[in-house]
Order: C-alpha cells, then sequence, then structure tokens
C-alpha cells in the first residue's frame, strides 16, 4: 500500500498528498506534513489574476523552499488568456494543478474554480496550455456542478494531455454533510488511463486505504487541518494495519514548530489567519474551547507565540505531576 507513485516525470515516495486549502497549505505547514510523510503537497489555490498582478501576500502564498519539494503550484482562472500569461512565472515548481473544483461563491462568482465544471472544452484547453509550455499538468475537479459529468470531464481532461487527475467525490453544490461518493472516484479510474487521486472524507489509515484500493494516491485535506502528524499516523496504518493515537502533547510541540517555520519565512506574520489556523492545533486536551477563545483574543505574533509556548510548558508540567 505504501509504494511509490509517479505523477508524469515526478516519483512520490508513497501515496498520500496533502491537498491544496486556502488559509492551510502555507509554506510552513506543507514543511510540518511532508516530515510527517506527505509526498506531494500544493501552494493554496491562487487566481492567475492574483499572481499576474503579485502584491505582498501573493508572494508569501507563492513561497517556497529548498526542503519544499516535489511542490505543485496550485491556480485557478476564467479565461484561457490568463492562463498562457502564468507559464513564464510558474518554472519554480515541480507541477502546475488547475483548480475546477473551487466551491466558494466568490470564486464560482469569478467563473472560475467549480463553475468551470459546466464547461470541459474550456478546462481541457487550459490543460492543453500548460502542458505545451512542457509543464507536469494536473487538474482537481468535483463530480460535476449540479450534475453529475464527472466521467466527460475525466476523458477530456486526459484528452488535453493531463499527467493526473484528482476527484474530489462531491458535485460542487454540496456540503460536507452530503457523503462523498467514492463510487464515482471509483469509476472514473476504470474509465481513463492517466493516475486518479482520491479525494473527499478521508479521515484515517482506513480511509486512506479504502481510497487506494480504488484510485491511485490519496488527497488528505481536513483531517490535516491543525494535524500535520496525520500523514505519519496513516502510514503506519498502511505498513502494520494499526494506526497510533492522535497525540494532543505532540500536536502542542508541532504548533511551536509550526511557528517557528512562520518565524523564519514569514516577516510579517497574517495574524488572523494565524489565529485561525492555530485554534485547529488545540484538540483533544481539557479546556480546549476556552484556550482557543484565548488564542483569538491575541493582537501580535508575539503573543500567539508565548500564548503556545505557554500550552506546550502546562502540558509539560501536568505530565511531570
Amino acid at each position: 500500500m505504501q509504494e511509490k507513485f509517479r505523477i508524469g516525470n515526478i516519483l512520490l515516495k508513497n501515496r498520500l498528498l496533502l491537498a491544496p486549502m486556502v488559509e492551510v497549505t502555507d509554506l510552513p505547514y506543507r514543511l510540518l506534513c511532508r516530515k510527517s510523510g506527505a509526498a506531494l503537497a500544493y501552494t493554496e489555490m491562487i487566481n492567475a489574476g492574483a499572481i499576474l498582478h503579485e502584491n505582498k501576500k501573493t508572494k508569501q502564498l507563492l513561497l517556497t523552499a529548498k526542503a519544499d519539494r516535489p511542490l505543485g503550484i496550485q491556480i485557478t482562472g476564467n479565461n484561457l488568456k490568463d492562463i498562457q500569461s502564468l507559464i513564464p512565472h510558474l518554472k519554480s515548481y515541480d507541477l502546475v494543478d488547475l483548480n475546477c473544483g473551487c466551491p466558494s461563491d466568490r470564486i464560482i462568482g469569478n467563473n472560475s474554480g467549480s463553475y468551470l465544471l459546466r464547461e470541459p472544452k474550456k478546462i481541457g484547453t487550459m490543460v492543453r496550455s500548460l502542458k505545451s509550455a512542457g509543464y507536469v499538468v494536473t487538474a482537481k475537479i468535483r463530480l460535476g456542478f449540479k450534475k453529475n459529468n464527472v466521467c466527460k470531464l475525466a476523458k477530456e481532461i486526459e484528452h488535453a494531455g493531463a499527467d493526473a487527475l484528482t476527484v474530489h467525490g462531491r458535485l460542487a453544490n454540496q456540503g460536507y454533510n452530503v457523503r462523498a461518493q467514492w463510487d464515482e472516484i471509483a469509476k472514473v479510474k476504470k474509465q481513463v488511463g492517466i493516475p486518479v487521486i482520491g479525494n473527499g472524507d478521508v479521515f484515517s489509515g482506513a480511509d486512506a486505504k479504502h481510497m487506494l484500493e480504488i484510485a491511485d494516491g490519496a488527497m488528505v485535506a481536513r483531517a490535516a487541518i491543525g494535524d500535520p502528524d496525520i500523514f505519519r499516523r496513516m502510514l503506519r496504518y498502511l505498513k502494520t494495519g494499526k494506526q497510533p493515537e492522535f497525540n494532543p502533547k505532540k500536536n502542542l510541540i508541532l504548533l511551536n514548530n509550526y511557528l517557528k517555520l512562520v518565524e523564519k519565512y514569514f516577516p510579517e506574520p497574517d495574524v488572523p489567519r494565524l489565529k485561525y489556523l492555530c485554534c485547529k492545533f488545540i484538540k483533544g486536551i481539557e479546556g480546549g474551547g476556552q484556550l482557543r477563545n484565548e488564542l483569538m483574543q491575541k493582537k501580535t505574533f508575539k503573543e500567539i507565540v508565548a500564548f503556545a509556548e505557554s500550552l506546550s510548558s502546562r502540558s509539560a508540567s501536568r505530565k511531570s505531576t
């Protein structure tokens, strides 16, 4: 189950991938997940226009490092011209992933993300353009916008030359209250010849094992938010059939490690964003809700760091008594 996996000319060390997630998968977080075992990671989804009109926030989203490999940049856009204009800006990345699945109203309102599911041919032209520039290209889709047309989408993307395809097992208008339809992912795998990566409701080693029985790779999203160690535990399950338990104290250490990486790579950290993600690390401990409320009251990066350090100290002192 842990055998290596290839996308284009990129050989991955295993078949577990970290999903691109807005407000989560920045460089420091990707590095933590890679250390835990994630074989491939991506930038957050970035709109083509934001890259072309680069500002301080976009530069932070685009930032990478030597240890951050292999790395995919996930882009989205609403027209071929912008995608073509991006081509010179993508050379720092190992692959380019076209997002055709983001269901947010803002992205759909811009006729990008999952809006593109309505237009398989447009997706095909975008993929074809990126491939003609020599990039390893993948696409991330859902089952359809409001109606399931996933096999048509998959075949169009394969025909355009994509090196792999990620399928999230929900329609664009379906929320997390609807279970991801893995049987549809299995159907896609049977109908295309390129690698298929399954996404949606992969929360445990057992989930990963099941997904890898129907797809070439398993993409981990929500389960990794605030728990970068999930990859180590999933890989242990794939090897032994037993998954180690979540360790809240270790997670607080990882929180502090994350903040050290933020300090290293980001001279001006985004405090509201940091508070959102750091709160996700505080789980499985007594008084977690109150602690998260306390964290949300912090105003500066230094205050967040001091609070995180105090959490680890409290945890250590409780262990020694």
